[in-house]
């Protein structure tokens, strides 16, 4: 059993769940114990990466932004409906274990009840097609209002974000070329993981296919990139640094057109009267949660999302680190739940929680109860690795002292190699500065 103690870290046979502030400043000491173990994982034959909002706010908070929350609307409607609505929302919301309602729940309530009084021809299907509309947009103002904030940060700030930013993407997808490809899931519906890529030179590989207008597509051909070395002849090597990208919820920049899923080029922290920003978001696919239901894992393009979600993690020596998901989504939970019925798959789960043993509110212990739950109940202890409070979920602590270096850094194997071979004397004779 997990307790409730504020910062927890349990690495292969390393674990201590009672970390006081002085073992927190020996950074070294938990270095040695936590960072060969990451990086040996990120060494799987298979890699995943699965990022919640809490990857969003880690970069927000760098650059001194803000962040696009999840918290409940105000409903403008003058009937008694709205209570009604959020009433539901609070039922479904404890019925997946995910505690007090948010916005998604509420607007999931909010298309069940449009959809009801659709059937019935109710003459207030349309008030309440109007508000899920403007809720909508709002939800989407926010989002570009917190990629802005991180673009326009004061000059200091942006260059540590968008370092930290870079780092924490490298250090997962610079595979080596022969290895599979870093597959990233993320439940955001934010563009900057693309905005890291484009940092990083990273390549992304997704469902959508075409140059002016990316169509999405059910083929899950497995088309890669390569390059032929100089002079070598049909011999195509894979290119380096090439991501698989999976919006398993949607993203604000894909839109419904002519029965097609689309992707639009909107620019991060685009403004708000962007020309390709719908005006009427309810008839996009940015937004369709139904963790309660699975409404969204039956129908497209939610099908073929989950389907690769599911296809990436659920197979033998497949690893998966998430990062910033409160495991609040019982759709997402129960593929990692499967996952961990093959005996050599492997979870590391990494949050920031500020949660402290002593306090009784059970919101404030959400997320921290979400995820000791989870571990509880799915059991598999020698398959889960935590790394758990505010000291290892923070994400500059996170990129500098405890994830591996890229693995492609030939330099760094290579000095290693050398010291390796010349043994212990010249390692202490390098240390001390001796010429002789």
């Amino acid at each position: 059993m997990i307790s409730l103690n504020q910062h927890i870290y349990r690495c292969g046979p390393n674990e201590s769940c009672e970390l006081s502030e002085d073992h927190l400043k020996d950074v070294d000491k938990l270095r040695k114990h936590i960072e060969p173990w990451l990086t040996a994982v990120f060494q799987s034959e298979h890699l995943s990466l699965l990022l919640g909002s809490g990857f969003t706010s880690g970069i927000a908070i760098a650059a001194g932004g803000k962040d696009a929350n999840m918290a409940k609307c105000e409903w403008s409607c003058k009937d008694d409906s709205n209570s009604k609505v959020d009433e539901y929302a609070d039922i479904s919301a404890k019925a997946c274990g995910r505690g007090s309602a948010n916005f998604e729940d509420q607007i999931r309530a909010a298309i069940q009840l449009y959809a009801g009084l659709a059937v019935m021809d109710d003459k207030r299907a349309v008030l309440w097609k109007t508000e899920i509309n403007n809720q909508l947009k709002f939800f989407m103002d926010t989002i570009l209002d917190s990629e802005r904030s991180i673009i326009k940060a004061e000059n200091t700030k942006k260059q540590l974000a968008d370092d930290l930013l870079v780092s924490f993407l490298l250090s997962f997808a610079s595979r080596t070329a022969t290895r599979e490809r870093l597959n990233l899931f993320t439940t955001n519906y934010d563009r900057l993981v693309e905005y890291g890529c484009d940092l990083a030179g990273l390549h992304i590989l997704d469902r959508f296919v075409g140059a002016l207008s990316p169509v999405f597509r059910a083929s899950r051909l497995n088309i890669d990139v390569h390059y032929n070395p100089p002079g070598i002849r049909g011999e195509p090597r894979y290119l380096e640094g090439v991501i698989r990208l999976c919006k398993i919820h949607g993203s604000i920049d894909w839109r419904w057109e002519n029965k097609e899923l689309r992707h639009y080029a909107v620019p991060f922290g685009a403004p708000k009267d962007h020309p390709d920003i719908p005006k009427e978001p309810s008839g996009t696919v940015m937004i369709y949660p139904n963790p309660a239901k699975d409404i969204e894992t039956l129908d497209y393009p939610y099908s073929e999302l989950f389907r690769d979600f599911a296809a990436a993690i659920c197979r033998p020596n497949s690893s998966l680190v998430t990062y910033g998901y409160g495991f609040g989504d019982d759709h997402v939970n129960r593929v990692i739940k499967d996952m961990l019925t093959i005996p050599s798959t492997h979870l590391v789960i990494i949050a920031w929680d500020q949660t402290d043993s002593t306090n009784t509110d059970d919101s404030k212990n959400t997320s921290r109860r979400r995820i000791i739950e989870f571990c509880n109940r799915v059991g598999k202890r020698a398959q889960i690795s935590l790394l758990l409070g505010n000291h290892f979920g923070n994400l500059e602590t996170l990129v500098k002292n405890y994830l591996p270096k890229p693995a492609i850094d030939l330099i760094t194997i290579r000095k290693a190699k050398l010291e390796e071979q010349r043994g212990e004397g010249y390692k202490k004779q390098t240390e001390r500065g001796d010429d002789d």
